[in-house]
């Protein structure tokens, strides 16, 4: 028997009503958001940044691959990492489809991390993923936009999503930022997310908000928890592939 309040079609009809008037409502929130984004001041980049790429060095300028915007995706997967953090990797997945799109619009996708360039890339090769990811391994780049934490200073607290914090506990966390290049060459840092920040890139979660089980979260500090990478979810048959590396794991 379900347990949920069960109606007929003309409740639903006048309930759903009502849901669409807050819907929308949060649809026009969502829009004056994305307009104050844009409007935040832009910052200069004075320092010059070196980032490993599996076509050698590359400065931040010549990450932009000739269009004047670019986006990145601070994905935790620190030097002593073996595998990427599972909640990353689920955004990642829904990368490689809107990169078309994103380059159509002026907009250059990459993922950075800190660990080695070889087990980015061996990783990506895993995953089915074609992005670029890049290794700011030899550089200060996720120090300064504060999603790594150097050793030996994280008791004394951090910086993260724009306040400071007791010791994370962990080497590595999650962000993205957003740059952008004038003609001139000038960089500016116009944007950064961090923590429930970065829900919006998470794919999987606009799906479960709308099914009736919704996220079926813990609530014990962990709300990802139940996140795994592609590949080791428990295949029972009807599991739909996401990719070659989903043959090749098995």
């Amino acid at each position: 028997m379900p347990t949920h309040k069960i109606g007929t079609q003309e409740e639903l009809q006048t309930a759903r009503a009502d849901l669409l008037t807050r819907e929308k409502e949060h649809t026009r929130l969502g829009d004056e958001l994305a307009r104050r984004r844009r409007e935040l001041p832009w910052v200069p980049v004075e320092k010059e940044y070196s980032l490993q790429t599996a076509d050698g060095p590359k400065t931040l300028a010549e990450l932009f691959d000739g269009r004047s915007q670019l986006g990145i995706y601070h994905f935790m997967f620190g030097p002593s990492y073996q595998a990427g953090c599972p909640t990353c990797s689920s955004i990642a997945d829904s990368v490689n489809g809107v990169l078309p799109h994103l380059n159509a619009r002026d907009m250059t996708m990459i993922f950075v991390s800190s660990a080695p360039l070889e087990k980015l890339l061996s990783f990506r090769k895993r995953m089915g993923w074609r992005f670029r990811w890049v290794s700011s391994a030899a550089s200060d780049f996720n120090f300064d936009y504060h999603v790594s934490f150097p050793n030996g200073r994280r008791e004394r607290g951090v910086t993260y999503n724009f306040e400071q914090r007791p010791d994370p506990e962990v080497d590595e966390l999650s962000g993205v930022s957003v740059f952008h290049k004038d003609d001139d060459g000038t960089i500016y840092h116009t944007y950064s997310t961090y923590g429930r920040g970065g829900e919006m890139f998470l794919a999987v979660y606009g799906w479960l908000d709308v099914v009736p089980k919704g996220r079926n979260e813990t609530r014990n500090g962990n709300l990802t928890d139940w996140v795994r990478r592609h590949d080791r979810y428990q295949d029972d048959g009807r599991t739909q592939p996401a990719g070659p590396a989903m043959a090749e794991a098995s």
